[in-house]
């Protein structure tokens, strides 16, 4: 990755690399910070939060890869908000790939700057340009935005850049995927040179890589969680389905215990809106969520998801990253996704701060190969369930051979698999998410 980056660990934090960190306490914030902190709940730091704050509060540059769900909102914004000064003008600029990203940031800033006057707000496309004109008028200290909408101030001449002291780019990857690279640099160009740059990414592709290189000096890497890793506590099971069976699949499911907060993923906003029928016909409580959407209602569906208001919540792609709303038990990849690294987002949205949760993908034939993609990013074998009036192969498949991956001598498919057929009744129970 370069000698610019250095790597902090566990290890070395233990050994005298940086202070021990064992509590929020430990971490030099402000009473009125702390008190924050306590307020929201948080116990003990994460991670992540051990590892960044510290550099953070000296002024170091920071490149993060960390999952999601594992802190890193308040790695950034902690340092941030504890040297920002209030009424001296935009000084803390956090751009997110995301509405509803953008959105969860401004939601924590507020949260943990309520024992101080500084202010936060929110620059995104899909709402009007009254409030967010007001707030860059009046010098709101710190603002989470999408890359596209800002620059729409910029060239507006609404955003006055020259005293941010903090830029912070989260979720770096995702925005070069969205094509967001001109719109970074555009922003690069307006603020200061002497300034502290934090870049957050889950992955470190080559592209996030030369981001980093050309945006931060001296950085401080910290890695909490390496590429293609899945958060712990996510019991993962793939479903071989036929593709005219998947709604029924799925409406089994649900009827188990212990499906109580469902997020389901599908590869199209029309396949989202047919399966939002399905459900609704079913009697289950649903919303759904995709870029079709006018912004209020996404809004809405979100809030009413992480609320209770609905128990399922059917989206595309765009709530894959930075929607973190907790105790979600059960994602299901309705459609496999097309990009290997797009699972580890998914299933990454339950088992959030150390609770469990259950991944559930559904498997054609024709997403065979997709399949196959992300078990070599994972670098392990997803257990497979065959059940006879879902299964699309239409027969038996012997259990895994030790979890080697390899094929069993009377089995034509590999990979391991599990047939419903070689199941007691109480086992078959067990994986549907019934009691016996």
């Amino acid at each position: 990755m370069g000698e610019h980056l250095r790597l902090i660990s566990e290890m070395n934090a233990e050994d005298g690399g940086t202070p021990e960190v064992t509590s929020f306490g430990d971490l030099s914030l402000s009473p009125e910070t702390l008190a924050a902190v306590e307020a929201l709940g948080w116990s003990l730091p994460t991670p992540v939060q051990r590892l960044a704050i510290p550099p953070g509060l000296e002024g170091r540059d920071i490149v993060g890869i960390a999952q999601t769900g594992t802190g890193k909102t308040g790695a950034f914004l902690l340092p941030v908000l504890e040297s920002a000064v209030p009424g001296d003008g935009l000084q803390a600029l956090v751009l997110c790939p995301t509405r509803e990203l953008a959105q969860q940031v401004l939601g924590e800033a507020v949260a943990l700057s309520r024992g101080s006057t500084l202010r936060s707000a929110c620059i995104v496309g899909g709402v009007g340009y009254g409030p967010q004109r007001a707030a860059l008028a009046t010098g709101t200290e710190l603002i989470a935005a999408t890359p596209g909408r800002f620059i729409d101030h910029m060239r507006r001449g609404q955003a006055d850049l020259s005293r941010v002291g903090f830029l912070v780019l989260d979720e770096a990857d995702r925005m070069l995927d969205m094509g967001f690279r001109p719109q970074i640099e555009s922003v690069l160009r307006r603020v200061p040179r002497e300034r502290q740059t934090m870049l957050f990414s889950a992955t470190m592709p080559h592209g996030v890589h030369a981001l980093s290189l050309q945006v931060t000096r001296d950085p401080v890497r910290i890695e909490v969680a390496p590429s293609g890793t899945t958060a712990e506590g996510i019991d993962e099971r793939v479903y071989s389905v036929k593709p005219g069976k998947k709604a029924d699949l799925l409406v089994r499911l649900l009827s188990g215990p212990g499906w109580d907060q469902v997020l389901v993923f599908t590869r199209t906003k029309r396949g989202a809106d047919m399966l939002l029928t399905r459900l609704k016909g079913e009697g289950i409580s649903v919303d759904v969520m995709h870029s079709d959407r006018q912004m209020r209602h996404r809004v809405r569906a979100l809030d009413r998801f992480a609320t209770g208001g609905v128990r399922v919540l059917v989206a595309t792609d765009i709530a894959q990253r930075g929607l973190d709303v907790e105790g979600i038990s059960h994602v299901v990849n309705y459609d496999i996704p097309l990009d290997p690294g797009d699972y580890v987002h998914r299933i990454g949205r339950t088992a959030r701060a150390g609770a469990a949760g259950t991944a559930v993908s559904f498997l054609t034939a024709p997403d065979l190969a997709y399949l196959k993609s992300i078990e070599l990013l994972l670098g392990r074998t997803l257990e497979r369930i065959h059940l006879p009036e879902f299964d699309y192969a239409g027969t038996p498949v012997e259990p895994r051979d030790g979890g080697s991956g390899r094929r069993h001598p009377r089995s034509g498919r590999g990979f391991g698999s599990k047939s419903a057929d070689s199941l007691s009744p109480e086992e078959l129970d067990r994986l549907l998410g019934r009691r016996s």
